[in-house]
Parts: C-alpha cells; structure tokens; sequence
C-alpha cells in the first residue's frame, strides 16, 4: 500500500459523514456535540482534518484547472463535428466571452472552492470546541487556515471580489464581497502568521506530511501570492514574492527531479520536486482523469484503457511549437501516427481513418473527419493502463521548479537579478535544451520557459495577466489563432459571479462587464 493513503483511508469513515454535514451546512451539528462525539484520539483529529482537503480531489484537474487552461494561449476545445460544442461554451472559454449562465466551469467551479472554505471553517469550529485539545492544537489550526487560504487565492484569482467567510456559523443571508485587496491582505496576514508554525518536514522524508500542506508548501503559497500583488491591489511586491521562494529552494527538502515527467507519473509518490500534491487513487480516491478529456477515441488502444477517451482538450498549434526536437518537455505530447500497445497502426473506430494527430488546430469549428485528429493531446500526466478515468498519478499542485521559476521572475523584476539565471538555467539543463546568457533573460522569454516547464499544471492564465498587468504586452487579452480577436478591456482578467450564485444571494454584486441572466 502507498504511503500516500495511510492517512486518508484511515479518515474515509468520519471524512464522509463531516462532508455530508459541511455540504448541508447543518446548523443542529453544534448542538448535538457532545464530550462523546467530539474527536478524541490523534486518529480521530486526522479524520477531521482530512474533510479540509476533501474539496482538493476536485481542483488540479476539474473546473477550476480548465478555467485556467482553456482561456490561456497553452489549451484549446475546438468544436469537432457535433462533439464539444456545448452551447459555444468551449470556444467562449477561447474567445473570451464569457457569460454567468451558460459556462458549466464558471457555474461549478465556485461552489468547489467557497465549498473548500466552508470545510475548513467548519474543520476549525470543530477543533476549537474540542473539551480537551491536542497537544499539537497550533500546528493543527495553522494546517487548516493554510489550506483555507489556498482556496481563497484561487476563488479570489478567478472571481475577483468574493465573500471572505471565516465563521462556520456566519448567516449566508447575511454573506457580502470583499475587495479583491481585502481578501489579499487577510490572506498574507494568515500566511504570515500560520506558515511557520507548519511541519517543516518535505514530503518524500516524512510520510505523515504526504498530502498535506507543509511549510514549504505554504511558502509557495506565499510566493503566488506576492508574486500577483500588483494584480491584486495596484502595487507590485516582487522583492517578498523572490523571498517567500527562497525560502522553499533553500530549505533543503526538495530537489529537482531528473526527469521532469516523472512528477506526474502513475507512482509519482516518489519524487523528490513535489511539494504539495493531492493524493489520488484509482480504487479510495477519484478526482484525476485528464487523460480521458484530451487523447484521441482510439488511444485507448494506446494506453490500455477500459473505454473511449473523450477526444477534447489539445494544445494550440503556436504553443506546441515552442517546445523545440530536443526538449525533454515535448515527450509530454502525443504527436503523429498513433498505434496501438501492440504496435498496430490505429484507426477512427468511427471514420475508418488512420489516427494521425497533427499539430495544427487552425479553427474553432470544423466538421470533417479530419479535424477529429487535430491537436497534441497531453499525456503529462501518464495514462494509467486498466483504468477509464480516476487515475492513480496525484495530482501536483506546487513543486521546486516552479519556485525556481518564480525567484527569478520576481528578483529580475525587483532589479536584484541574484540567481536568477542559474536557476533558469537548472531548469533548462534538465530538459536537455541549451542554457541561456544574461541577454536571454527577457520577461517574454521567461513567460515562454514558464509555459513550457508548468503547461497544462493549471498556472498559464495565472501567468498571462501577472505578465501583461506588469509589461503592459496583451499576453492574456490578445488576439490568438485561431479566432480569437483582441479582447475589449481587461473586465476578462476575471470571470462573472455565477448566476446562480447571484440568484441565491442578492447580496453579491456581478463583475464590471458582464450580465446576470
């Protein structure tokens, strides 16, 4: 058994009864606890702390990763025929027409995370009402804030301003937004004070941390967050955002790992680069099935899948082409003739032609066979022979070469270029590309070495605005190919508030230049 579900199949029991009773907000929770039912044991306390993460198994590959890939210049969902069309939702994420009512990730997305923050708030009365606490309560409630601000840095990221709920017992009719620089700065200050107090130990030397955010993996945190003040509230902190991913380079629990892929491998449990990951099991824990939304329908003849992929999400021609021959990074893509494990040449179960992925994604729309096959399809995260859908590989929210790339960016900007060059260059070596001099150091060259080290890890929109706010370059808002015109304003660095969420509570405000249908 890995190491990875010691902790969470032994929560499963209690985690499933407190996820019931987070999702139904039952107010009657506090009356009924007793001496009797609180959690006791250090295993129980587990159990309840492991509900916090429940939300997790929906965001590295579900709706909050697509809204930040497909509205990116790194994926696309073109319209094959009649399938992924839904509505036109697929190509608004492209184009950049966003709407409240009709785009099923901006409708879901937000319940996954404000649903995060409600377990941890609830995970926190719980333990602040124990009778008799812990031993190690501090570290305990630090964990659970750190894991709260994380789902309050996506939520905020993607939605703007957003209700800042601390209090499992708050009155939702009561619940209205916080500024986007309210939120940012309850955050730092929750960072600030919570992080230190985190197991320093990395995850691959203390099985007890796996899965679970650490020290380092709130530092991370803390680098993200710095790193898009200016996003966030007008002024850059480029000089904290280097500090904060210093902080995880020079700790000395983490190192890159030689080949980059293997930190999203079937067993990536292993790696040495992982900070923090969201554990994921084909058999106890669900949530991890890229693979089915982006290889071709034949390719499960490939990979020895027990069902039909599902043909979608692909590369744009543009991005796919950044990666040179010799990068390491491109064995990410599947690319050409595809065949199957026994070396048979595959062909469309449905046209009778040979599945040949091309490159070229040169329109949103097309009906012809053909255009089935267009578009790289990711195998980053490797197929799991015997499984359709729900893989084993866990899912990697932050890892070092990431902290790599953020200490350069943020002391390049800071004008304390440090070692900022070296680390780029680490991550360049590795991939097996040649490394570059000073001269090579650009902001847009950094952007395209982020894109080929992080693609498809849920970070590239992220990226593009923090880019574009900083360099005043429409690196997010730009036209692309294919059919995507310059956007009118930057109202699209956010999403709309979800309609129904709207309709729920008339309370919460809709976005500057979007309509609540």
């Amino acid at each position: 058994m890995k190491k990875k579900y010691i902790k969470y199949i032994a929560a499963l029991p209690m985690l499933i009864m407190l996820t019931q009773a987070c999702t139904k907000l039952d107010k009657n929770v506090y009356s009924n606890a007793t001496d009797s039912n609180f959690p006791k044991t250090p295993a129980q306390v587990s159990a309840v702390i492991a509900s916090a993460y429940n939300a997790m198994t929906s965001l590295p590959c579900g709706n909050t990763f697509q809204l930040n890939e497909v509205s990116s210049d790194e994926m696309i969902v073109p319209t094959r025929g009649n399938d992924w069309y839904d509505g036109g939702a697929w190509q608004s994420y492209w184009t950049h027409n966003f709407r409240s009512d009709n785009n099923a990730d901006i409708q879901n997305a937000w319940p996954d995370l404000s649903g995060g923050v409600t377990k941890c708030n609830f995970v926190l009365s719980i333990i602040n009402g124990l009778p008799t606490k812990p031993a190690n309560v501090d570290a305990t409630i630090a964990e659970v804030k750190v894991l709260r601000a994380y789902y309050l840095f996506m939520f905020m990221d993607l939605y703007g301003n957003i209700p800042l709920v601390t209090d499992y017992k708050t009155d939702p009719t009561k619940v209205v937004q916080s500024t986007r620089s309210a939120v940012y700065a309850f955050i730092e200050s929750e960072l600030t004070t919570n992080v230190p107090l985190l197991s320093a130990n990395g995850q691959g030397k203390d099985n007890t941390v796996y899965g679970h955010i650490n020290r380092w993996g709130g530092y991370m945190l803390l680098a993200k967050l710095y790193l898009n003040a200016q996003v966030y509230t007008g002024t850059p902190q480029w000089a904290k955002a280097a500090a904060a991913a210093d902080m995880v380079i020079k700790s000395g629990q983490y190192s890159l790992q030689p080949n980059m892929l293997d930190n999203f491998a079937v067993n990536n449990d292993a790696s040495v680069e992982n900070i923090f990951v969201v554990p994921y099991d084909n058999t106890y824990i669900h949530g991890n099935s890229i693979e089915l939304f982006t290889l071709n329908y034949a390719n499960n003849l490939t990979y020895g899948l027990t069902g039909q992929p599902y043909n979608g999400f692909c590369s744009p021609t543009p991005f796919f082409k950044s990666f040179t021959d010799i990068d390491a990074r491109k064995k990410m893509w599947e690319i050409g003739q595809q065949y199957s494990a026994s070396g048979d040449i595959l062909v469309d179960p449905k046209t009778g032609l040979k599945t040949i992925l091309s490159p070229y994604v040169l329109e949103l729309s097309n009906p012809a066979d053909s255009f089935r096959n267009a578009g790289a399809r990711s195998i980053k995260y490797y197929p799991q022979a015997g499984t359709f859908g729900d893989v084993s590989n866990d899912g990697v929210i932050f890892r070092l070469g990431d902290a790599y790339l953020m200490k350069a960016e943020a002391a390049l900007r800071a004008g304390a270029p440090d070692d900022a060059l070296s680390l780029v260059n680490d991550i360049r070596t590795r991939s097996g590309v040649p490394t570059w001099g000073m001269s090579d150091l650009t902001m847009p060259n950094l952007l395209a070495e982020r894109g080929r080290e992080l693609a498809w890890e849920g970070w590239r929109r992220n990226d593009l605005i923090r880019f574009e706010v900083a360099d005043g370059i429409k690196y997010f808002t730009g036209a692309r190919v294919p059919g995507k015109t310059q956007d009118a304003d930057t109202h699209t660095f956010i999403y709309p508030i979800p309609s129904p969420q709207i309709l729920t509570n008339p309370n919460l405000k809709q976005n500057p230049g979007y309509v609540t249908y």
